[in-house]
């Protein structure tokens, strides 16, 4: 019996440190600490650190609030971060929905050009990947500033206005597929599952490193990209503008000329140049790509009319290939987007939002053993789900009839879930049949929602 207590308490504690131990590694692959020795042969074994990190992206950024405002400053905005987040999952289910086919043709590449057999398991093929990534991150990003139409897609990135570890999700979904060929040549002799591991890891050192919180991190500003750095980069002051790429590392705007240091006391403005106020997620992803359309259709000439897709986003006809830089707009100060909800309707929307993030983890279980068809069935609901909440954190006039719409058709679709699932399933029908009665019964002059904009 003893014998038994002692094997028991034995498996809980191994048991405990093992959870322990993974929240750790979890952790520190947000900073780039990973084992050396915890190495794959084949890329299909990578696990998919970046979604499996969506708890502590949750957990920072619930601190990063709390340290703001115990600095006295506002926090994370809810209408801002749910929009930010909102944008993570779009790139997920973009993900969820390709299956990961980004990776075929570099694999497809090594499998039959590679000029080099680089060890999987050596340590210096670790370090070489970690370095190629990250070289090659920095002038995808820097493509993805100065060609226009790579501009469309990275502009979803710098649409917020605040700057917190929110917006290092707020991603773009097709950004992966037009940026992907900068890291081909390290098809030629970095085996792909090195090249996935990095690559994720790079994004994951990328999020904390958007946060107003931390000031500066001494020595390390020297060879690493930190907020301080990644601060300047999403200003829209003028002396913020096509500067410090970097991803993990600050060495390579340093050598290629395109560092600039934060300059102390001055009020970096964030967001895009010229504005698009919205909290509309599938808009922000895509007007950009409408004006870039625009542009090209406005000119007489193929020569002018490829410009304005290959050229920077500032190019007009008779100005370099990045445009006239005396006639850069230089933002100091201007008023943040903002509109005022109730707290009874911010509560209803984070409620929804709640249960559209559950069903977005549930399919990320469970897609590999779905149906394409099924997938994209569900990959669609969360993109309008998520595209009418931020309707209505925009206070949208077509907002209430979609939500009606949307509660109806997914109290409709629950009945499939009851069939597994009859708690869950009949819960759900009661929630949609509420919500919709709720918004068929209160139209926009009982709500009262108005705009409110504040400077900052």
């Amino acid at each position: 019996m003893a014998a038994d207590i002692s094997y028991a308490n034995a498996t809980m504690d191994n048991g405990f440190s093992s959870i322990v131990s993974n929240h750790l590694k979890g952790v520190g692959r947000l900073f780039y600490l990973h084992p050396i020795k915890e190495m794959y042969e084949r890329h299909e074994d990578v696990p998919n650190f970046f979604r499996q990190s969506w708890p502590y992206f949750l957990i920072f950024m619930i601190l990063e609030h709390i340290v703001l405002r115990l600095k006295g400053r506002k926090g994370i905005r809810l209408n801002d971060g749910i929009t930010s987040i909102s944008h993570g999952v779009f790139q997920e289910c973009g993900r969820l929905a390709w299956r990961g086919a980004e990776s075929y043709l570099y694999t497809w590449i090594y499998t039959n050009y590679r000029i080099l057999d680089l060890p999987w398991n050596n340590t210096l093929t670790w370090y070489a990947a970690a370095i190629g990534v990250d070289f090659c991150y920095y002038w995808m990003h820097r493509a993805c500033h100065e060609v226009h139409i790579l501009w469309a897609q990275h502009q979803v990135h710098h649409t917020s206005e605040d700057f917190n570890m929110g917006v290092g999700i707020r991603q773009s979904v097709v950004q992966g597929w037009f940026g992907f060929i900068f890291y081909l040549p390290l098809a030629l002799a970095i085996p792909p599952a090195q090249f996935v591991m990095h690559h994720q890891f790079s994004y994951l050192y990328m999020f904390w490193i958007h946060t107003e919180a931390i000031k500066s991190l001494g020595p390390l500003e020297y060879i690493l990209n930190t907020p301080s750095h990644h601060r300047v980069h999403h200003g829209s002051n003028k002396y913020c503008l096509d500067v410090n790429y970097g991803g993990v590392l600050i060495i390579w705007d340093r050598i290629f000329g395109t560092f600039r240091p934060e300059i102390e006391k001055m009020h970096i403005v964030y967001g895009l140049i010229y504005n698009q106020p919205s909290f509309n997620p599938l808009y922000l992803q895509s007007f950009y790509t409408a004006y870039v359309v625009e542009k090209f259709k406005s000119y007489n000439t193929w020569g002018d009319k490829l410009r304005a897709i290959f050229w920077g986003p500032s190019w007009e006809p008779g100005t370099a290939r990045l445009g006239d830089e005396g006639q850069k707009l230089d933002i100091v100060i201007r008023e943040k987007y903002d509109v005022y909800l109730p707290a009874w309707c911010n509560l209803y929307l984070v409620t929804h939002y709640a249960v559209v993030f559950y069903g977005f983890f549930d399919l990320t279980d469970r897609y590999m053993g779905m149906t394409p068809i099924s997938v994209l069935i569900i990959v669609s609901y969360i993109i309008a789900s998520l595209t009418i909440i931020g309707m209505m954190f925009d206070n949208s006039k077509y907002a209430p009839i979609l939500e009606v719409l949307r509660c109806s058709a997914l109290a409709f679709l629950t009945r499939s879930v009851a069939s597994t699932n009859p708690a869950l399933g009949t819960s759900l029908q009661i929630f949609y049949v509420l919500s919709a009665m709720f918004w068929c019964l209160h139209t926009l002059k009982l709500l009262e929602i108005k705009n409110r904009s504040k400077v900052e």
